[in-house]
């Protein structure tokens, strides 16, 4: 079985440097909050797409504008240990005034603006038991959607393109042609 999955280098923290708020050595708190607001966000706007598209004589249509108006809840709730996370990784990893940092910053600036626009989506919603989306809140809503996906492709960016706060086992590349597992630290 060891000749056919790697599992262990995967979810061992020995010889990982704890670091605080930005989580571990090579295994950063901030990338995998990001998916539950992100899919969260998209999520709502294409419930709110069709509770509007549905209307309120639907039932379908208020429970699409119900599902997302918590959807967007959850989103929110988890935006706050993500926004804190990522703020630290930019406050405690980014050398000023480089690319990586330039990306960094347009990143936050359009993830606290998708946040901000998450608030406002709330506080304007329909309320009642008929309530279902309108135009205003759809607009919200897909601007979110649509945002948040822009704001993400940077995200991936800054890990995939620069490597930002990517730590391999030491060595590259990060996979090893042999039969034995390469952990942190470890030759």
């Amino acid at each position: 079985m060891a000749r056919l999955f790697s599992i262990k280098p995967s979810i061992d923290f020995r010889g990982r440097q704890f670091k605080g708020l930005r989580g571990w050595a090579g295994k950063p708190l901030h990338p995998p909050l990001t998916d539950i607001p992100v899919a969260a966000y998209f999520l709502a706007a294409v419930f709110d797409l069709g509770s509007f598209v549905l209307g309120e004589e639907s039932v379908a249509g208020r429970g699409r504008f119900v599902a997302a108006s918590w959807i967007l809840l959850a989103g929110l709730v988890v935006s706050i240990p993500t926004t804190l996370t990522g703020f630290w990784d930019w406050l405690k990893s980014t050398q000023a005034h480089t690319q990586a940092w330039r990306t960094a910053n347009w990143h936050m600036a359009v993830m606290l603006t998708v946040t901000a626009l998450v608030v406002i989506d709330l506080l304007v919603r329909p309320s009642g038991d008929g309530a279902t989306a309108d135009g205003a809140t759809t607009i919200l809503s897909l601007l979110v959607g649509g945002l948040v996906s822009f704001g993400a492709t940077y995200g991936g960016s800054l890990v995939f393109e620069y490597g930002f706060n990517v730590e391999t086992s030491g060595d590259h590349p990060a996979w090893h042609e042999s039969e034995k597992d390469v952990l942190p630290g470890a030759k």
